[in-house]
C-alpha cells in the first residue's frame, strides 16, 4: 500500500505559540523521520510523526520530545490554542483516538478514544467547521461512514452526528475546512467533492473520474488541500492538482515526480512537499487560488428543539406561534406535517396534541379574529389531497379543534398565509405550484365558517412562502426561483407586485418561508433562503434595507443540531419568557441530526438573533 500523510491547515502555522520558519525558507525533514508511515508539519519546523509503533512529536533538529505508544494509522489534525488536536486510528481496536499536542510543554495526552463504530477503519480525516467545532469523518472499506462531534470544552463527549454512504474502496480524505468540502478518493474510480456540513443532504460533485468516465489515470493514494482548490499523488508518483471553478473543477497538467508521500506545509500559499527516492522536495508551485470559499455568516445557536414528527422524509414544514392571552410560558407552536397532519407543541418542544387532517403543508394564525360579536383565534392551514383551506379555531388554552374544510379553485395548493384586518377580520392567501395566488375573505354566517374570493393574481413561477404585515398592510410572497416580492395585502388594492429582491448575494433559491417581527421602532421580515441555509433579515417598510443574514448553528452543549433547508418559519416579539423574553423565531429543520432522526421544529431567542446582527442599533 502506498503511504499517505495528512495535510495541514495553513491556521496550524498561524495559530499555534512557535514561530513557523519564514515563508521563503527552505523546509526539511529531519533524518529521523524518513521512515515514517505518516507525517504532518507542525510550526517552528517540528514534526508529528505516525509509524507502526508510536505517534511522535519530533524537533526540528529531530529530537524526540514526546512519544504516544500505540500501532496507529490516519493522522490528521487541526490547531487549538498553544498546540494542536490530532486523530489517529488504532489499527489494532480500530477505534479513533483524539490526542491533544501541547507545543511549549512538549506533550502528546491521549484523549478519550471514541465509541466503537461497527465497522473497520480504512480512511479518517478531520474537519473544523465556521463555529470551530471539530469533527471526524471515519470511513469503512464498504462504505459506511460515521461524522462524529469531537468532545472539547463543556461537552467532552464525542457525539455521533450522522450516518452516510460513501464510496467503497476510500482510502483517503482530506476536508478544505473554508469550502465545507470532504474529498474522498475512490478506488477503481476517482475523485469525488461531498458536502462536509451535516446540515443538508450529502451531496457529491465528481472532481477527477478514470477513464471512460474522465481523464483520469490510475488510483490516488494521498491528497492535500490546497486554496481553493486539491492536489494529489497517483500511483505512478505524479503530483495532481485541480482548481475549483464554480461547483465545477478544473484539472491542472501532472507533473511526474516518483512522488510517495504529499505534506502541505502552507495551504494559503500553496508550498507542498513530497517524498520521492531521492528523499523530500518542495516543488515550486506556480498556485493561483481558484473560487473564493462563500461567505461566513453569524451564527445563532437554537435555545429548544421541538420532538421529531413521527414519519421520516420530508414531512415536517411550517410553523406558527400562538400566544397565551394571560401565562406567555404556556403559549403553543403550531407545525404541519404533510404526511399525517397538524402538530401542536409547547414551548419545551414536547408535543400536546394531533389532529390528523391529512397532507397538510402551510399554516399561519391570527388572535382575536371579530365575527360580530364573537371573537376566535384561528389557524389556516393548507390541505394538498382536497386542495382546501382547512380552518382550526385554538381556545383559551391552545387547544385546537378542526373548525371548516374551505375549498379554493386551485389545482395543487401549496402555502398560505393570514391578514387580520384593521375591521378585525381575517383575509386568507392560498398559492399554487403553478403561481397563482387566490385571495380570499373568511366569513362566519349561521354559525358556520365560510370563504369569498376577493381577488387574484399570478406569479411567473413557484412561490410557497409569503406572509402579511396587519400594521403596513403589505403582503410579501417568495417566488422560489426569483426572489422576493411584495404587494398590497388589501382586497380592495390592485394586486401590484414590486421586487424586493431577486435571487443573488443575499437570497439564494429557494426562497421559502417568512415571518415578521414587530419591534418596539422598527419591524424586519425574516425570509428563509433555504438555497445557503440561512435566513435573512429586512426592514419590513420601504426600501427594505437588508440587515443581514445568519445561520441556525449547532448547540454541543445541550445537544441540538443545527437547522438546513428550512420549508417554513414565524417570528414573534411577544414575551414568552426566559431566553425568549423579546421573542422567538422557530424553524422547520430538514435534515435532523444528532443522531440522524425525523424533522423537527427549532426554536431561536431574537435576543440572539439581535446580537448577531447588530439590530439594536438600527433601532436607535
Amino acid at each position: 500500500m502506498n503511504k499517505t500523510v495528512s495535510p495541514i491547515l495553513l491556521a496550524v502555522l498561524l495559530a499555534c505559540s512557535l514561530a513557523a520558519p519564514a515563508s521563503g525558507a527552505k523546509p526539511t525533514v529531519p533524518a529521523a523521520l524518513n521512515d515514517a508511515e505518516e507525517l504532518a508539519p507542525l510550526p517552528g519546523g517540528a514534526w508529528l510523526a505516525l509509524d507502526k509503533r508510536a505517534l511522535r512529536l519530533v524537533d526540528a533538529d529531530g529530537r524526540e520530545r514526546a512519544t504516544l505508544p500505540l500501532r496507529g494509522e490516519k493522522l490528521d489534525l487541526r490547531p487549538l490554542d498553544g498546540g494542536a488536536l490530532a486523530i489517529v486510528v488504532d489499527a489494532n481496536t480500530e477505534r479513533a483516538l483524539p490526542v491533544r499536542i501541547d507545543f511549549k510543554a512538549g506533550t502528546l495526552r491521549a484523549l478519550p478514544v471514541l465509541p466503537e463504530t461497527g465497522f473497520g477503519i480504512e480512511a479518517a480525516c478531520m474537519y473544523r467547521d465556521a463555529q470551530q467545532l471539530d469533527y471526524v469523518f471515519l470511513v469503512a472499506k464498504d462504505g459506511q461512514a460515521q461524522q462524529w462531534l469531537l468532545g472539547s470544552g463543556a461537552s467532552s463527549e464525542h457525539r455521533l452526528v450522522r450516518r452516510l454512504a460513501l464510496p467503497s474502496g476510500v482510502e483517503t480524505c482530506r476536508v478544505d475546512d473554508a469550502h465545507g468540502t470532504l474529498f474522498a478518493a475512490e478506488e477503481g474510480l476517482g475523485l469525488w467533492a461531498y458536502g462536509a456540513d451535516a446540515e443538508g443532504p450529502p451531496a457529491r460533485t465528481p472532481v477527477a473520474l478514470q477513464a471512460p468516465h474522465g481523464g483520469l489515470n490510475g488510483e490516488l493514494t494521498a491528497l492535500a488541500v490546497l486554496p481553493g482548490g486539491v492536489a494529489a499523488i497517483d500511483d505512478k508518483g505524479s503530483l495532481l492538482t485541480w482548481k475549483r471553478d464554480g461547483k465545477h473543477w478544473r484539472a491542472l497538467p501532472g507533473r511526474p515526480l516518483g512522488a510517495e508521500q504529499l505534506v502541505t506545509l502552507e495551504p494559503a500559499s500553496a508550498r507542498l512537499m513530497v517524498r520521492t527516492d531521492k528523499g523530500w522536495q518542495a516543488p515550486a508551485l506556480a498556485w493561483k487560488a481558484g473560487s473564493a470559499p462563500p461567505k461566513r455568516l453569524p451564527i445563532v445557536l437554537p435555545r429548544m428543539q421541538t420532538e421529531p414528527v413521527a414519519q421520516l422524509g420530508d414531512a415536517a414544514d411550517d410553523p406558527a406561534i400562538w400566544v397565551h392571552p394571560t401565562d406567555p410560558a404556556k403559549s403553543r407552536i403550531l407545525g404541519t406535517n404533510k404526511k399525517q397532519g397538524m402538530l401542536v407543541y409547547d414551548l419545551q418542544g414536547r408535543q400536546t396534541q394531533l389532529l390528523a387532517a391529512g397532507r397538510l403543508n402551510n399554516v399561519d394564525l391570527r388572535q382575536d379574529v371579530r365575527f360580530g360579536a364573537e371573537r376566535f383565534d384561528l389557524a389556516v392551514a393548507t390541505q394538498r389531497d382536497e386542495h382546501a383551506m382547512v380552518l382550526f379555531a385554538i381556545d383559551g388554552q391552545g387547544t385546537l379543534r378542526e373548525a371548516a374544510r374551505l375549498p379554493t379553485s386551485l389545482g395543487d395548493i401549496y402555502g398560505t398565509c393570514l391578514l387580520r384586518t384593521p375591521e378585525g377580520g381575517l383575509d386568507a392567501f392560498v398559492n399554487d405550484k403553478d403561481g397563482r395566488y387566490e385571495h380570499y375573505q373568511i366569513t362566519r354566517t349561521g354559525g358556520q365558517f365560510g370563504a369569498r374570493l376577493a381577488r387574484t393574481f399570478k406569479l411567473a413561477s413557484q412561490p410557497e412562502g409569503c406572509v402579511a404585515d396587519d400594521r403596513s398592510g403589505l403582503l410579501f410572497v417568495g417566488e422560489e426561483d426569483r426572489g422576493l416580492w411584495v404587494t398590497s395585502a388589501r382586497a380592495d388594492q390592485p394586486a401590484t407586485l414590486k421586487m424586493v429582491m431577486p435571487v443573488g448575494e443575499w437570497l439564494h433559491d429557494d426562497v421559502e418561508g417568512m415571518g415578521i417581527y414587530h419591534g418596539a421602532k422598527k419591524s424586519y421580515l425574516v425570509v428563509s433562503s433555504q438555497g445557503n441555509n440561512s435566513y435573512v433579515v429586512f426592514d419590513a417598510a420601504a426600501p427594505f434595507a437588508v440587515r443581514g443574514a445568519f445561520r441556525v448553528g449547532l448547540d454541543a452543549v445541550n445537544g441540538i443540531d443545527g437547522a438546513s433547508e428550512t420549508d417554513g418559519l414565524e417570528v414573534t416579539s411577544a414575551n414568552l419568557g426566559g431566553p425568549f423574553a423579546r421573542g422567538m423565531l422557530v424553524v422547520h429543520d430538514g435534515f435532523k441530526r444528532m443522531p440522524d432522526g425525523a424533522q423537527n421544529y427549532k426554536a431561536v431567542a431574537w435576543e440572539d438573533i439581535a446580537k448577531a446582527l447588530m439590530l439594536d442599533e438600527g433601532e436607535k
